[in-house]
């Protein structure tokens, strides 16, 4: 990766899989690292597709501060404080499709619900208890309240939802996608987060989006932002960003898509390209 050190300004950052070590843990090297840098003054973005409760004691450890990019895209909020800067929300009607989709093929499905103006707080709706439910809170920390997802949809006043999710096998996911494309087709952003996560959100919502916005905000310029990623949700930042790093247990299409690829999450591969790049 040709570029001079000394012209980065930003590090964007994915959390799971890539800078938060095996089993969703923020390590001491890591931490050590990304809070040298903003030592030498440069500015991290955290863009994750937790909600911001969860990424919060991330966020804390790091010390990071400013625009920080949520639920894929679809917030953008400036932390401290949790103030909504930019929502994008998926129609109530591709969520109601979904819910007949997950009724119809048995698959778990749960709804991000947007939290009030006094209370951003996200919460999370689903029909059935599963293996898949505590599954969900074990990796986030968010445990999703059972309803009825149509009725919790037709909630007077409600503008839309922050984004859905179906949590099943690549298998079943394979078979999802189709259908998905076919009835809601432009009018969504539908993307594999994690092995068992398929998300549906907006169309206009994405990582790369996000951190236009954050950049904006920032009044950085691409070639002064790296961003670091190791999923399909991140493959929009990539472009978004001047330069961008993959650990080396990310998925083919993102390797390929990163300027480099660096050591895995496992191995602290984000600090270890930290420390070797800005000679901590």
């Amino acid at each position: 990766m040709l570029v001079d050190p000394k012209t980065i300004k930003a590090l964007c950052v994915d959390l799971d899989g890539t800078l938060l070590a095996p089993g969703g843990v923020l390590t001491e090297r890591t931490i050590n690292a990304v809070r040298q840098c903003r030592q030498k003054g440069i500015k991290i973005i955290i863009a994750t597709g937790r909600v911001i409760e969860t990424a919060e004691p991330f966020r804390i450890a790091l010390g990071a501060e400013g625009p920080m990019i949520y639920c894929n895209g679809a917030l953008v909020a400036d932390m401290p404080g949790s103030k909504i800067l930019k929502a994008t929300l998926l129609s109530l009607k591709a969520a109601e499709f979904c819910v007949d989709l997950s009724r119809e093929m048995g698959v778990y499905f749960q709804v991000f619900f947007p939290g009030s103006s006094d209370d951003p707080r996200l919460f999370l709706v689903a029909e059935r208890d599963s293996p898949e439910r505590e599954m969900y809170f074990k990796h986030a920390g968010l445990l999703a309240e059972l309803g009825d997802l149509k009725k919790a949809l037709k909630r007077p006043g409600l503008p839309g939802c922050v984004k859905a999710m179906f949590l099943a096998e690549p298998e079943k996911q394979a078979m999802l996608r189709p259908l998905l494309d076919e009835h809601l087709g432009n009018g969504v952003y539908i993307a594999q987060t994690l092995r068992t996560f398929l998300e549906v959100m907006d169309a206009n919502v994405s990582k790369g989006q996000g951190l236009c916005f954050a950049m904006e905000r920032l009044s950085l310029k691409p070639e002064e932002v790296i961003a670091f990623g190791d999923e399909e949700n991140d493959l929009p930042m990539f472009k978004a960003a001047g330069f961008s790093a993959a650990p080396c247990g990310a998925k083919e299409n993102v390797k390929a898509a990163a300027n480099l690829v660096i050591g895995s999450n496992a191995e602290d591969g984000v600090a270890a390209f930290l420390e070797d790049f800005f000679a901590l």
